[in-house]
């Protein structure tokens, strides 16, 4: 059984290995398992990689390199339909012999696709993953919103899954949630969780690129007003980014050089020792979010997230009794929060528990579960196929 995928994912070359964006390389590892082989049209950038870059583990996964296109402004725009015929070009090559196509959207080459395959009758089953926010509230781009409303029509013929329950959700549209956990990081993260407290120090940390929409910026405000508050916080920022340098400078100028400590690009292995001190995922963002896999993440070590109340974010907090969703410029809002774990440190403690249990519907083994039972409804086989040693 072959699968074609399409997505905007970033390639680089490191070593002479084909490596991609570690969250989703991971997931597609386990997509992998799933079919006989996987053939994956997404950009290749020719510059180093980034840290946090993986190399595929599933041997039955094979990139078909385009170029990378777009970016801010008129000219990204332009530059986007310079590489459509490319893109289109590698789709109808590869659609005949494909028994299953996987969109990943938002995105340029997602819109091209859903445009093709709405005048393509092969192959039938098809899948749209939407890990953008389904339903914002502010303005987006034109591209987006064209996106949502196709996936949203039907015109795809296929299912779309999307972060959160959203109401008079049609039928071709399923609830995901988003993965990134091990069985093994459940073990150990539900080990590490048991034996952490709160005490006199609290140990914030922020996961995402360094910049504004994503809350970096915010993040470094909320610190230095717990600390003129009398609560004696750290934050750890994992990220990098074009904006990291103007923030290291507002920390060393705001006196929080000892207390905000950036540690740059992290591979995934060097996380679980972060997550481990950590008490609180602090994410204040506002950006387009689907569902941040950092604070699943961060959830199955115990570390209770309190982030910016866009997209699925509130929802799933609200389901699952921890932390707390917050507009993402209300900063006092997020002190007020914190505080109130720093003097009940036993409500931080619930909620902590509650978090690593609740850390289950996020990993791969659940993930996995939903791509079966998706797979029987779209009539093809279900079950381990592919690279099935890919542990989850």
């Amino acid at each position: 059984m072959r699968l074609l995928i399409i997505s905007f994912m970033p390639h680089h070359v490191r070593d002479g290995e084909i490596v991609g964006w570690g969250p989703t390389v991971r997931e597609l590892d386990q997509l992998a398992t799933r079919f006989d082989s996987v053939r994956h049209i997404a950009p290749l950038y020719d510059e180093p990689a980034p840290a946090s870059e993986l190399r595929y583990s599933a041997k039955n996964i094979e990139l078909l390199p385009v170029r990378p296109s777009g970016g801010a402004g008129f000219h990204g725009k332009v530059d986007a339909l310079r590489a459509a015929p490319k893109y289109i070009r590698a789709m109808l090559k590869e659609l005949p012999a494909a028994d299953m196509v996987h969109v990943r959207a938002p995105a340029s080459i997602a819109l091209m696709a859903m445009v093709v395959l709405s005048a393509k009758r092969h192959p039938k089953p098809r899948w749209f993953k939407y890990a953008g926010n389904w339903r914002p509230h502010g303005r987006e781009t034109p591209s987006y919103t064209f996106q949502r409303w196709w996936l949203g029509h039907s015109f795809h013929r296929g299912i779309v899954t999307v972060n959160g329950e959203w109401p008079d959700q049609p039928s071709w549209i399923r609830t995901f949630y988003n993965p990134s956990l091990t069985e093994k990081d459940i073990e150990r993260g539900a080990r590490l969780a048991a034996t952490k407290r709160l005490g006199s120090e609290l140990r914030l940390l922020y996961i995402g690129r360094i910049e504004v929409p994503k809350g970096a910026g915010r993040a470094i405000e909320i610190l230095a007003k717990l600390r003129e508050r009398g609560v004696d916080a750290t934050l750890e920022l994992v990220g990098d980014g074009p904006e990291r340098e103007s923030f290291e400078r507002r920390a060393v100028e705001g006196g929080l050089a000892e207390h905000a400590r950036f540690l740059g690009s992290l591979p995934h292995t060097a996380l679980h020792e972060v997550y481990a001190r950590s008490h609180l995922s602090l994410l204040p963002t506002s950006a387009s979010e689907g569902w941040p896999k950092v604070l699943s993440e961060g959830m199955a070590y115990g570390v209770v997230p309190i982030a910016g109340a866009v997209s699925s974010i509130p929802q799933y907090l609200e389901k699952l009794r921890i932390g707390a969703a917050i507009n993402a410029d209300d900063l006092d809002a997020y002190v007020s929060v914190i505080q109130d774990y720093v003097q009940d440190p036993e409500r931080w403690a619930t909620e902590a528990k509650r978090s690593a249990e609740a850390a289950d519907r996020f990993t791969f083994r659940y993930y996995l579960s939903c791509i079966d039972r998706m797979l029987a409804d779209l009539g093809l086989p279900a079950g381990p196929r592919g690279q099935s040693s890919v542990s989850i």
